[in-house]
């Protein structure tokens, strides 16, 4: 059966006890950790018609969702993705609950190669099924354990996740990568989950790499390929995501997936009826939030070019940086005492199964002004502390 142990983000720790004491105290602090866009002061031009959410006075459900939605998210997203390959879902989140409960009888296993983002482990076991981590392997990028991922098969082995680019480490998949996991999948009978929410986000992708796994149109394995508004628009109050089919074998399972997604009915007509604006002005908001990125990024640049001791991993793709550091204590302690002396929040490495302590998680998404406070007060903290330590 699987561990009940709660991942290691929603355990009580040291630096959720700090922020708690924060809140209550007062304390105010520069939030480097956010990855929600509304939070973080983007404007858009175009969208006042968009986000009047026009309200749908007749119900009419459909499973699936409505088919000019689905129809819409196919336009967007292209490489012959057509409205019956879609089914509709309040988020990325249930997607993965749904297709957990497709794939999955309570004690199998899905493999999630890592670093990775500490939710699935709660969403597999919401539904009885374990999420067992696989790590990746780190030269000069990082790369996929093809044969860790192979011998990490067993008898309840039901799918693998993979998200393209990482979060948090922002690689994509390189081609030779891909083509190896589909290969693995279909010679062990696994099904193929691609988490592409980031894929709008390209910062520096790697020669080779797989731009979105959509590209496979006749997959060896069941291919289901997730997204949705969250990150596509940065609109996550939007609530709706989608689930993609690609080739025969995932197809044939879209009738099961309906029965599911019919027994809750949780797409909203609001969220449906606004979507398809969304996505027509989904590349004007991925443009604004792309120039955030690339412009934060290069101030992390500057900032880091005088500490030689301190730097960051490419960034591939995606809303987040890995900083390194000189792991002089653990990385918890490191983030809780950042967010008392710097008064700035960061995510220690260990919260998305970074090996060893040098590793600090920052989101690139905060107002520029404020990233760059931010971050001069935690550098400042973090050489003080080896200075210290010398």
């Amino acid at each position: 059966m699987p561990s009940q142990r709660l991942p290691a983000s929603l355990e009580p720790n040291a630096l959720s006890a700090e922020l708690e004491a924060c809140a209550l105290e007062g304390r105010p602090y520069i939030d480097l950790t956010l990855s929600n866009p509304t939070r973080c002061g983007f404007e858009y031009s175009g969208l006042d018609a968009a986000l009047a959410l026009r309200w749908a006075p007749g119900y009419e459900p459909d499973p699936r969702g409505h088919r000019d939605v689905r129809a819409a998210v196919a336009a967007y997203h292209g490489h012959g993705l057509r409205a019956e390959d879609l089914i509709l879902t309040a988020s990325t989140s249930e997607a993965y609950a749904w297709l957990f409960k497709l794939l999955c009888d309570p004690g199998d296993q899905v493999l999630v190669p890592s670093p990775s983002y500490p939710l699935f482990h709660w969403l597999a076991a919401l539904e009885g099924v374990e999420a067992r981590p696989v790590p990746a392997l780190r030269h000069e990028r990082w790369h996929l354990d093809l044969a860790g991922l192979e011998a990490a098969c067993g008898p309840r082995t039901r799918a693998v996740v993979v998200v393209n680019p990482n979060n948090p480490t922002g690689h994509f998949l390189a081609r030779d990568e891909w083509a190896g996991l589909l290969a693995l999948c279909a010679r062990r009978g696994l099904a193929l989950l691609v988490d592409e929410v980031f894929a709008a986000y390209p910062l520096e992708p790697a020669p080779g790499h797989l731009p979105t796994a959509l590209e496979a149109d006749g997959p060896p394995c069941p291919l289901f390929v997730l997204s949705g508004l969250s990150k596509v628009a940065a609109m996550p109050q939007v609530k709706l995501g989608w689930i993609a089919a690609r080739g025969d074998r995932a197809r044939a399972l879209l009738e099961p997936l309906a029965f599911i997604a019919d027994q809750y009915l949780s797409v909203s007509a609001s969220a449906q009826a606004v979507a398809p604006e969304l996505l027509r002005l989904a590349p004007v908001i991925q443009a604004v939030v792309g120039a955030r990125l690339r412009a934060n990024l290069a101030d992390l640049d500057r900032a880091l070019a005088p500490h030689p001791h301190l730097s960051r991993l490419p960034v591939e793709g995606g809303w987040t940086v890995l900083l390194r550091r000189p792991a002089l204590d653990p990385g918890e302690a490191c983030a809780v005492r950042l967010l008392r002396e710097a008064r700035v929040l960061v995510h220690p490495g260990h919260f998305f199964d970074l090996p060893g302590d040098g590793y600090l998680v920052l989101s690139l998404l905060p107002r520029p002004e404020l990233f760059r406070e931010g971050l001069d007060r935690a550098l400042a903290a973090l050489v003080m502390s080896e200075r210290e330590a010398q």
